[in-house]
């Protein structure tokens, strides 16, 4: 019995073995790679390699992409009053456009909606919330979505969203 856990013999190992290339004997290593290694090794396939003037060069080192200098805006909330520092989980609002909390949304909701025993407000997804109704609240697997409510237009982008995309996403 091997100690490998597998169950059996390594038998797939395969002894080193010398390939041609273009008529030339190259090894299959894995120390070919490394710096200072083979000096006979084929150059004119690497793309590095220079062909006009003969000679290997360095690739362009990548810098960072710049920070914005200002800084995120954090805009009060139209519902509470209070600054909307999470504004990347921020919700847009119907009437202005501006942000407003998500949990501020879901208050709104659920104040203006009248809820039967097992229902509860939810988001959907694309900008949606929806009346769900649990059959068993224990179990929250089995649901039916009852009514839903677009609040953000998928096809519209708020251009708070266009300001402080550049915070988060750079490359």
């Amino acid at each position: 019995m091997s100690g490998s856990g597998k169950g059996g013999t390594n038998n797939r190992r395969r002894p080193f073995k010398r390939r041609e290339k273009d008529g030339e004997n190259w090894q299959a290593s894995s120390g070919q790679g490394k710096k200072g290694g083979d000096k006979n090794r084929d150059t004119r396939d690497n793309p590095r390699f220079d062909k006009t003037r003969g000679v290997m060069f360095d690739r362009p080192k990548w810098s960072p992409p710049k920070m914005p200098s200002e800084p995120i805006p954090t805009p009060d909330c139209p519902y509470c009053g209070k600054p909307v520092k999470d504004i990347s989980s921020a919700m847009t609002d119907k009437n202005t456009g501006a942000p407003v909390h998500f949990d501020c949304v879901l208050a709104r909701l659920g104040e203006s909606e009248r809820l039967e025993k097992g229902d509860a407000v939810a988001y959907i997804g694309g900008g949606r919330f929806g009346i769900v109704h649990y059959k068993n609240p224990q179990d929250m697997r089995n649901f039916e979505i009852k009514r839903i409510f677009e609040w953000e237009n998928k096809d519209q982008r708020a251009d708070w969203r266009n300001n402080i995309s550049d915070h988060y996403s750079m490359t």
